[in-house]
């Protein structure tokens, strides 16, 4: 079986056809996939292998990192975050506010990264509490430490709000701290899931063992 061009599905002929040769006795893989072939958003290491699988070999790799992100308006930017914490091992998403989304956006990440709901902020931050994470709430507001020039907490909450209104009230005050990305040109502001995109990645930058990426 020849190896397939790239680390993901994408290209003019995504995914990988029927298994060829000899069928593995792995129990990771999938016997409906190696029989008709995978099509799916995966990086070619989970190849064939069942959901389940892959899902319990990114929980061995997930990273001590948390995402949350309140009452955001657009389907398409809560499907990018929760696709960006997909791609960076993330613990968990916590989305507060809307339970359903169109999750479209995801690009099926959804199916493999955890997810958490909470009604309110003050829920959010109990969960925080409970679990001993540190809170970094990301604005661009006056008294905001630049990302760029802090080492964030390795065991995190890192909060993101709705383009426009920004973190709330209560957002503030319960973060330990609040940071910004900085900005140079006339925007006020870039898409919330961009700035998502930016900062978990600050985080991987100073936290994660890069050796242990695809």
């Amino acid at each position: 079986m020849t190896d397939p061009a790239g680390p993901t599905e994408w290209g003019e002929a995504p995914g990988v056809g029927p298994w060829r040769g000899p069928l593995p006795e792995d129990p990771r893989y999938d016997p409906e996939l190696l029989r008709d072939g995978d099509s799916r958003n995966v990086v070619d290491a989970y190849r064939y292998w069942s959901r389940d699988a892959v899902i319990a070999d990114i929980d061995r790799r997930r990273h001590p990192l948390h995402v949350a992100i309140e009452n955001f308006g657009n389907d398409a930017n809560i499907g990018a975050v929760v696709r960006t914490a997909n791609a960076f091992a993330v613990d968990t998403v916590h989305i507060v506010g809307r339970r359903r989304w169109n999750r479209r956006g995801a690009m099926v990440t959804d199916r493999y990264q955890r997810l958490r709901h909470h009604e309110t902020t003050e829920d959010l931050l109990a969960f925080a509490d409970r679990e001993r994470l540190s809170v970094v709430a990301v604005d661009n507001v006056p008294g905001a430490a630049r990302i760029e020039e802090v080492l964030l907490p390795r065991e995190c909450l890192m909060i993101f709000g709705q383009e426009g209104p920004g973190i709330t009230e209560d957002a503030k005050r319960g973060a330990g701290s609040v940071v910004s990305i900085a900005q140079f040109g006339s925007t006020r502001s870039i898409n919330a899931a961009v700035a998502a995109g930016i900062a978990m990645h600050t985080w991987i930058c100073q936290h994660a063992d890069l050796d242990r990426a695809w």
